[in-house]
């Protein structure tokens, strides 16, 4: 788990827990217009491919949820579904260490290559995404429910 001292409080970065949802679920409605339900949450952690963080302040049952990553991991590729991040803590880099340890953790096991769709219109994620190499490589038109265009993007991974 990594851990990181900020105020006297520390933030760390562990595997999601069944306690953690209700705060995951708050951070996901404020996040996104269509929203993932506790169910599909569940979903994914029925599915062996899936692996999600949590980015935690403080310890304990005590901890509150600053954000997660959600991704899959497979025939060396990683495919990020979901980050998000507590609007009261955004802009303080909790997203950057998700993506970070997310990346870490998908070249350890040998992925090569990574994959994610982005909102046309989300540039702060798009910029994110290409300050770690991201790189745009096609568009899913009306890919959202509500029929905005995904942009795909693209990450050669170095092991």
């Amino acid at each position: 788990m990594a851990v990181a001292a900020t105020g006297g409080t520390s933030r760390r970065i562990g595997r999601y827990t069944p306690a953690d949802l209700d705060q995951m679920l708050f951070i996901e409605r404020a996040s996104y217009p269509n929203p993932w339900t506790g169910q599909m949450f569940a979903e994914e952690l029925d599915n062996r491919l899936c692996h999600i963080f949590v980015s935690r302040d403080g310890d304990g049952g005590a901890a509150e949820v600053l954000g997660y990553v959600c991704f899959w991991l497979f025939l060396g590729e990683m495919h990020l579904l979901n980050v998000a991040v507590d609007p009261a803590r955004r802009r303080q880099g909790v997203g950057r260490r998700l993506l970070s340890h997310a990346l870490d953790f998908a070249a350890a096991r040998g992925a090569k290559v990574g994959f994610l769709e982005v909102r046309r219109s989300n540039r702060g994620a798009r910029r994110l995404y290409e300050e770690y190499g991201f790189s745009e490589i096609g568009i899913r038109p009306r890919y959202y429910e509500d029929g905005e265009d995904a942009v795909v993007m693209l990450l050669e991974i170095s092991n």
